[in-house]
């Protein structure tokens, strides 16, 4: 698998000549300073792969490999607003970045919020730190900060009663710290929402069930991925992270089955998946391994960190935290001997994007992580040590 990392652009803490340092041969990167429904210009794309790549005189040795993420605006997954306009845009930015020589395009389709955590400092035992989703906490922001209306037919008695506990105790500024955790929204964007902001986002989806949002996300590849596929571009959808209904919204990319019934509705080559073992391994049946043999010519590019599951759940929702690389519910040497056998079976087939792309997403902050500034989940010396971790078992794997 190619080696990747994030980089948030130039406002990124960490600097493009520590990620060469890494031992990453590519970069995974996105315009972040653009919002969605606009067009990613040629030359706001070249200008961002040479902040990447370096000029003539000073390469960085390291490439653009991944746009993650190209945003599918609100106005899309909803189909209310300018979606005409919003489609017409993708479509230009997907020509714009193919005629940079970018082809692999990661993107979501999770309803208002993006990933959501509830904590992005936890501390470890060992005096490092890592995000968690804490599911009363959740249901404390939910029931009693957001105070979304139908909230409480959506948690058991036990969660609704130590969701009232823990608000009871909590200060006013550990319940604000709660707000912005969840509220943060994408990682890297500008973006900052507050409860308004997201009641208001809400009341759009009134009515939107998971059939019609899964319609939604069906209609926008149907208008997308003809585009794409004439350009040699591979789109790839990220999971819902969590992998549950949050804010009584509907989540359609969850699981094994969810793939099956996008990659077929809209069955090309450039209709394709991101496998985050992250994301899908907080589901507590899910199974690296099924995944990769079922739609394994679909994978087109590859997040691997491990999460582990803990009390309370309910139902399907559970609190979760982000493990080390090979020490969470996910079987991460199974999992990386799946992904190189479906590398050989491309490699056999003579496919020319046999090599996935990979990169070691998220990561505890540890050492100096903990004494500079750096964006939650993503920080230095924690990534550093998954992706040396991941390389080893990929040596070994290969050997």
């Amino acid at each position: 698998m190619r080696q990747t990392w994030r980089w948030f652009g130039p406002a990124d803490e960490i600097s493009i000549s520590e990620i060469r340092q890494t031992g990453a041969a590519g970069i995974v990167s996105a315009l972040h300073h653009l919002p969605s429904g606009a067009v990613w210009s040629v030359p706001e794309i070249e200008r961002r792969r040479s902040e990447i790549e370096g000029g003539p005189s000073t390469p960085s040795g390291l490439a653009w490999d991944v746009v993650e993420s190209l945003p599918v605006s609100e106005a899309i997954k909803t189909q209310t607003g300018p979606v005409s306009e919003h489609l017409d845009a993708y479509r230009e930015s997907l020509r714009n970045l193919a005629a940079c020589g970018i082809r692999t395009v990661c993107y979501n389709f999770m309803p208002v919020l993006d990933w959501t955590r509830t904590m992005l400092r936890g501390r470890l035992k060992n005096g490092g730190t890592t995000m968690m989703f804490d599911l009363v906490d959740f249901a404390l922001f939910d029931l009693h900060l957001l105070a979304r209306p139908g909230a409480m037919l959506d948690y058991s008695d036990s969660i609704r009663e130590e969701a009232a506990r823990r608000h009871k105790g909590r200060s006013e500024a550990a319940c604000q710290e709660l707000v912005s955790n969840i509220v943060a929204g994408l990682p890297g964007a500008n973006e900052h929402w507050t409860l308004e902001d997201v009641r208001a986002q809400l009341a759009t989806y009134d009515g939107i069930s998971a059939d019609r949002l899964r319609g939604n996300l069906v209609d926008f590849l149907s208008e997308v991925v003809p585009t794409a596929e004439a350009l040699g571009v591979r789109l790839c959808c990220h999971p819902d992270d969590p992998p549950f209904p949050l804010l009584g919204l509907p989540r359609v990319m969850s699981s094994s089955d969810d793939y099956a019934l996008v990659l077929d509705a809209v069955n090309s080559p450039a209709n394709g998946a991101t496998f985050c073992t992250g994301s899908l391994g907080v589901a507590a049946g899910f199974d690296p391994v099924d995944f990769i043999q079922r739609h394994g010519p679909r994978i087109h590019f590859v997040h691997l960190r491990n999460t582990r599951r803990a009390g309370p759940c309910d139902g399907a929702r559970v609190s979760f935290h982000e493990s080390e690389h090979l020490d969470g519910d996910t079987d991460m040497v199974a999992t990386i001997r799946a992904l190189l056998a479906e590398e050989a079976r491309r490699r056999n087939e003579g496919r020319d994007d046999w090599e996935i792309p990979m990169r070691p997403d998220h990561g505890q902050s540890l050492i100096c992580d903990l004494e500079r500034p750096m964006m939650p989940g993503y920080p230095l010396v924690g990534r550093l040590k998954g992706l040396a971790e991941l390389r080893g078992v990929m040596a070994a794997l290969s050997s």
